[in-house]
């Protein structure tokens, strides 16, 4: 067929010089190693959700195989779960240019004929259709999350995460065919300047440069240093956060005093009115092996009180400094219901009327750790409404949404 320059089914199309094997090369060793990154702490993030503990935390339940790693979240370091998920966030949003710039510079292939000049051409080329459309499906729906609460239609949890396994399955078959290919060009630093095959990037009539390579390689690092620049403060929390200007939950604190510390949802958006939280009508209901017992807020600040020093860290990438909370053991009150000893896993359910996480499941670890708390207080005040007065939980390297707030009933035992 006769070659026409003006379709872009034409290598004589992509005029532009930047393309070629030792650019590509280079922006793909980056995804290479921030992708395999980003996957790994995914499933820590999932894993810390605990999904296998009880259906309200499995927001996957047709995971099947794929669940095969999921291990019981540890409580600690405390910062674990800030620390995994804030790498997450941050690293997906900082590699955005990284891939648009790779989607740029091997854009002619997409367009290449014949679609299919063999049976291994046309697998290869699925693969990469699989890569390609994985890889902006998994970085759209992660900004959405992370910026607007997540507007995408359907549920993110198994969207993401099935999105993922597709994605890195081709991530990783690429990868074991391009890589070693990558390194030897990376390595051999040439120019690209010869005459190319007809599938090949560098362009057989290249416009004049009018910036290098490795030039274009510093403007793409630089997008991504801004990125994480603009983003990371949220998870950082401190005087950092106000450089957060490109995150939701960035900037400022919300507000001021003990309780002037970021929230991820309010009380009028959970549904939570004066009268729900009321002290004088509110009651704790904790059930558990020797039956059940209510406990109005007066008779559990009578308690023994204690302490912990937590921050809150949320899967959409913000996290809190850590807050001075106060309250009662969560295995003190499993004590109250029979269990003396080694405590059980527990069912917490919440006042909230509508949204995701009413109700969480937490591991027995996590009930039996000093530091994990219904807590009354925080930073020597009560709670505010919007922290989840009248108690809530709090538990060290735990998910946001598993400290739930607004706590109605607890029930101790086998879930």
């Amino acid at each position: 067929m006769r070659d026409h320059p003006r379709l872009p089914t034409s290598p004589g199309f992509w005029r532009s010089p930047l393309r070629g094997p030792w650019f590509t090369s280079v922006l793909g060793l980056v995804l290479f190693a921030g992708i395999t990154v980003l996957f790994v702490t995914g499933l820590l993030s999932y894993a810390a959700y605990n999904p296998d503990l009880s259906p309200v935390n499995d927001q996957t339940p047709d995971k099947g195989l794929l669940g095969f790693y999921l291990f019981a979240w540890p409580t600690g370091p405390v910062w674990l779960y800030r620390l995994t998920q804030g790498v997450h966030v941050g690293l997906g949003i900082a590699l955005i240019p990284v891939l648009l710039a790779k989607l740029w510079s091997v854009v002619p292939k997409l367009f290449a004929l014949p679609p299919a000049r063999s049976v291994t051409h046309a697998l290869e080329r699925i693969s990469l259709l699989l890569l390609v459309g994985g890889g902006l499906f998994e970085f759209t729906t992660g900004v959405l999350n992370v910026q607007l609460d997540y507007v995408f239609p359907g549920s993110f949890y198994p969207l993401h995460f099935y999105g993922a396994w597709v994605f890195f399955a081709a991530f990783v078959a690429h990868a074991v065919l391009k890589t070693p290919a990558a390194l030897r060009t990376v390595r051999s630093r040439r120019p690209d300047r010869t005459a190319p095959e007809p599938d090949l990037l560098v362009s057989p009539r290249p416009d004049p440069p009018t910036v290098s390579r490795r030039g274009a390689l510093g403007l793409v690092g630089a997008g991504s240093l801004l990125l994480l620049l603009t983003t990371v403060g949220q998870s950082l929390g401190g005087p950092f956060r106000r450089t957060a200007l490109l995150a939701p939950h960035g900037t400022a604190e919300p507000g001021g005093g003990p309780n002037g510390f970021q929230i991820n949802k309010t009380a009028a958006y959970a549904g939570i009115t004066p009268a729900d939280a009321h002290e004088d009508a509110w009651r704790l209901v904790v059930t558990g092996r020797t039956g059940t017992v209510r406990l109005s807020r007066a008779e559990l600040l009578r308690l023994p009180q204690h302490s912990a020093s937590l921050p809150i860290a949320c899967v959409e990438g913000w996290s809190t400094a850590d807050q001075w909370w106060r309250g009662v053991r969560l295995r003190d009150l499993a004590a109250l219901v029979g269990y003396d000893g080694d405590p059980p896993d527990v069912f917490v359910e919440s006042l909230q009327r509508h949204g995701a996480f009413r109700h969480a499941a937490l591991r027995a670890n996590q009930v039996a750790d000093p530091r994990a708390l219904l807590a009354l207080h925080v930073n020597g005040e009560p709670l505010s409404p919007d922290h989840g007065h009248p108690a809530r939980v709090i538990v060290p390297a735990a998910p946001g949404v598993l400290n739930t707030k607004w706590v109605a009933r607890l029930t101790f035992g086998e879930l």
